[in-house]
């Protein structure tokens, strides 16, 4: 008897089950209900959530099938540069239609459009519309550039360079100088998307501006929630079975995979356009709670930093990635957030706000070191049956 992928895939089950108590947890403690969670807090859950989608994707492009992206944030931040600018043209849209209501004659969809672009690129001195602009009034046709960009990069790229048979270090360095490319490219004010100053106030969604903030933030943190759970399925799946068994063996040795007879390519391009796709999602979903992106975002630095997460909740173990990411994210935000106090040596004073980084830094030696398997290792030798 054929058991269920589920029943297969015990750790699924047991993923689920959690994510679906946490949800129910957080439901209850948030403003909306008993109010011991601030709205904020709900919105630094969701974009964890978030982060610990892409951090999956991470963990199967890297972990399972050995390629060490240091590019997928920057699909991440495509995702969330395509939904943004349909909410600031929606949003913007919203305020100049209700500032020419007054006027005694209607306004021409000429003048509307460029009201609207004067609103949104006064600040790089200009007023039009550039090309990459052309779908940002449709919100159906942006959601589509979120799953379709990403994708199409990804595969462009990955074809490129698995095709000329690039590996190991060599293909991090190409994965990182596109980054870098087009983290340069947006920081730019006629790259037509603001350049340094990003898409801002995403947090204020067109149609629900008397909807409270902590209504809108459990509906992102709910979608935060239904992405990352169907990630995790998806990506259990593809690791799982034969597919599973192939990019593994590709990871730990390529050669011998492509001798027995399987296109190697193919499978790293499918891995490499399928993370890229969900890269994307998780960044559209993070944006507006976020409320802001700018072309910092999408900087190598924050690469390596995915890198850091997975390797620290245990590369390899899906589960690894989500415990790696959201382990960090929030103590990230505690650091940072000036909620750890700080320690005064006598001599100095230490500053978690100036020393995170150096600790984050020590923390990825240390597990590198001493705990390969990471965070998820632990669940590991938990489970292990005495022999």
């Amino acid at each position: 008897m054929n058991k269920s992928f589920l029943m297969r895939n015990p750790s699924s089950l047991w993923f689920l089950l959690g994510l679906s108590l946490f949800t129910i947890v957080v439901t209850i403690l948030s403003e909306a209900g008993l109010g011991v969670i601030s709205t904020s807090f709900v919105k630094t859950l969701g974009k964890t959530l978030c982060l610990c989608l892409i951090a999956i994707a991470m963990d199967v492009v890297w972990g399972y099938c050995g390629i060490l992206s240091l590019g997928h944030f920057a699909f991440f931040g495509i995702g969330g540069y395509a939904i943004g600018m349909w909410l600031m043209y929606a949003r913007t849209e919203g305020i100049v239609l209700d500032s020419l209501a007054s006027q005694t004659i209607p306004p021409t969809p000429q003048e509307i459009t460029d009201a609207i672009g004067n609103q949104i690129f006064g600040v790089v001195g200009s007023s039009e519309f550039p090309a990459i602009w052309a779908f940002s009034d449709s919100l159906a046709l942006q959601l589509l550039m979120v799953v379709l960009v990403p994708g199409v990069l990804a595969l462009g790229f990955g074809w490129l360079a698995f095709r000329s048979r690039v590996t190991g270090v060599y293909l991090s360095i190409l994965t990182q100088a596109m980054t870098l490319a087009l983290a340069l490219y947006l920081f730019q004010n006629d790259s037509g998307l603001r350049g340094n100053n990003g898409l801002s106030g995403l947090q204020n969604i067109p149609g629900f501006e008397d909807t409270a903030q902590s209504t809108i933030s459990l509906v992102f943190f709910y979608a935060s929630v239904l992405a990352l759970a169907l990630g995790y399925l998806v990506f259990a799946w593809v690791t799982s079975g034969k597919m599973g068994s192939v990019i593994k063996a590709i990871r730990d040795n390529e050669s011998r995979v492509r001798f027995l007879g399987y296109h190697v390519e193919s499978y790293k391009l499918f891995v490499f356009t399928l993370t890229a796709i969900v890269a994307g999602i998780a960044g559209a979903l993070y944006y507006p709670q976020a409320g802001i992106i700018n072309p910092a975002e999408i900087a190598p630095i924050a690469s390596i930093y995915l890198a850091v997460w997975v390797a620290i909740g245990g590369r390899g173990r899906l589960y690894g990635a989500v415990i790696g990411a959201a382990f960090v994210s929030l103590l990230s935000s505690w650091f940072t957030g000036g909620g750890a106090p700080a320690v005064n040596l006598g001599f100095y004073t230490i500053q978690w706000t100036d020393w995170w980084l150096v600790l984050l830094g020590l923390s990825f030696v240390a597990v590198t070191l001493y705990a390969p398997k990471g965070i998820g290792g632990l669940f590991d030798y938990l489970v292990r049956k005495p022999s």
